[in-house]
């Protein structure tokens, strides 16, 4: 199998920015698992679905149709031919993803399009279950954590760059909403693999990031 390098972390981390600078400077394809759950809640809201209703998401999921195809130095994601963009970066996917992500049918659907990511070549995968579910097996594992205000920082500057003006605690209050909700569901929660190398942001530059990764790697 291809080298798979899993990168995992609370939202706000910097596990998508970290993991886009590993592909870049590694030379591997970027794969985001959490657009992948996203899609399936956007999906679920535009056709109606209540995002509370456990077993009508599943339902409905299973008919999701998603086309995989490497654009440059990532693995796109497409539905009939279009990427979805930034519509699946609102607040309100922020507010209805946990729940959406925490149905276990859903989970295994994506799994198992990210187990078979690696035929596409070498990856570098971030997410919330990637080290500890996903690719439990993968010697190049490593879970990102930060401090919630810098965290709530971050995330407010990248959606204010989108247009979607909040104050910086109403995003700290949705993620760490998001963090007791993804910690403790009974599938697949967050939480440090065991094994992966732990690497607190909150203090590093993304270049410092990359810099450890790569030498773990190496």
């Amino acid at each position: 199998m291809n080298k798979v390098i899993c990168i995992d972390g609370p939202a706000g981390s910097g596990k998508s920015t970290t993991a886009r600078a590993v592909s870049e400077k590694l030379g591997v394809l970027f794969v985001d698992s959490g657009a992948l759950y996203r899609i399936m809640t956007w999906q679920a809201l535009e056709a109606g679905v209540d995002t509370s209703d456990a077993a009508a998401v599943a339902a409905f999921c299973k008919g999701v149709k998603v086309d995989f195809v490497v654009k440059g130095n990532r693995v796109a994601y497409e539905l009939n031919g279009e990427e979805p963009g930034d519509r699946i970066r609102t607040p309100q996917i922020n507010a209805h993803v946990s729940p959406v992500s925490a149905v276990p049918e859903v989970r295994a659907i994506v799994t198992k399009w990210l187990r078979n990511m690696p035929a596409l070549g070498d990856i570098v995968v971030e997410g919330r279950d990637i080290g500890s579910v996903v690719y439990p097996d993968s010697p190049h594992r490593f879970y990102l954590d930060c401090d919630p205000d810098e965290r709530a920082r971050r995330r407010r500057k990248e959606d204010a760059g989108k247009g979607f003006v909040q104050t910086e605690a109403e995003v700290k209050a949705s993620l760490l909403a998001r963090d007791k909700i993804d910690s403790s569901r009974a599938t697949a929660p967050l939480k440090v693999p065991e094994g992966a190398i732990r690497i607190d942001t909150t203090r590093l530059t993304v270049d410092e990031v990359v810099a450890e990764i790569a030498k773990a790697i190496a």
